[in-house]
């Protein structure tokens, strides 16, 4: 990896053209942090998506079966951006190709950096967490790196990362807990919301109505948290009133448990995370 190189002068060859792929992608091109024609991307299938690809980004598109040999040796950067069903079969496609100058990123949940560098040898690696926000440019990510990432390489990816949304380094270890957090945690969050606006639908409101409430609710909740750094639990207090309906609201969410249940989901994702990736693991060559 030319360690002097900035954002824009990177190589970036993306595998896969699912949507964290094209996130990323317009991320990087929306906001003139690379230069479009130093992206390609290559998946196995689906032409027609990398023909809207290259017409709406001006980025190169081809094909893993006949493009992959020259474009890796073009690329700094390699992104594993498949399906996880496919990432055992890419990494074998991929090892002829790779190099002591590649930096691999993995945007594939579970797919641990010690899977990869087993499958093409102790390459720099970094591991990531992405959600689904990303598409809009509000995502939440959290960043693991492999001892061999040097540090100009770090800096690099997370302005990659940033392109997209919020962006936190943390120990690979932490990543299943990410996974349970801001990984699934917009579900969480949907599913808030679509209770709020049906019971008030229930209640006589218009529905459309309801959800534009309930939608305009939650993102003002989280921009109060945003905007002026207070914890939740003191934002909280403020709304609750003694003996008023936030206040009233509030004690049945405590007498069903509203708390426990949110920690016991989020246990339970970061097991599932953990037992996505021992499976992910047992499946990659040389795993």
């Amino acid at each position: 990896m030319h360690a002097e190189k900035t954002l824009s002068e990177t190589s970036i060859l993306f595998l896969g053209a699912g949507n964290m792929a094209e996130a990323l992608i317009r991320g990087l091109c929306e906001s003139g942090a690379a230069d479009p024609v130093r992206i390609c991307v290559l998946n196995a299938v689906d032409a027609e998506k990398r023909v809207r690809l290259a017409e709406r980004y001006g980025v190169r598109t081809g094909s893993v079966g006949s493009d992959l040999a020259d474009e890796a040796r073009r690329a700094d950067w390699i992104v594993l951006a498949m399906k996880p069903k496919d990432v055992g079969r890419a990494l074998s496609d991929l090892v002829p190709h790779v190099s002591e100058g590649h930096l691999v990123i993995s945007v594939v949940a579970g797919l641990s950096i010690g899977a990869i560098q087993r499958a093409i040898g102790r390459r720099p690696v970094v591991r990531t967490m992405p959600n689904t926000s990303s598409t809009i440019g509000l995502g939440a990510t959290a960043v693991a790196f492999s001892p061999e990432v040097t540090d100009q390489q770090a800096k690099l990816v997370l302005e990659l990362f940033r392109t997209v949304g919020l962006v936190e380094t943390v120990a690979e270890p932490f990543l299943d807990a990410v996974t349970a957090l801001s990984g699934s945690g917009p579900a969480y969050v949907y599913l808030l919301m679509e209770a709020m606006a049906a019971e008030a639908a229930a209640q006589g409101l218009d529905p459309g109505c309801a959800l534009r409430l309930a939608t305009q609710t939650a993102l003002g909740a989280a921009e109060m948290v945003r905007k002026t750094g207070e914890h939740p639990a003191e934002l909280r207090r403020r709304v609750a009133s003694p003996n008023g309906t936030t206040q009233a609201a509030l004690e049945i969410l405590d007498r069903m448990g509203f708390v426990p249940a949110v920690r016991a989901a989020m246990r339970r994702a970061a097991e599932r995370s953990q037992e996505i990736g021992l499976e992910l693991d047992r499946s990659i060559p040389g795993a």
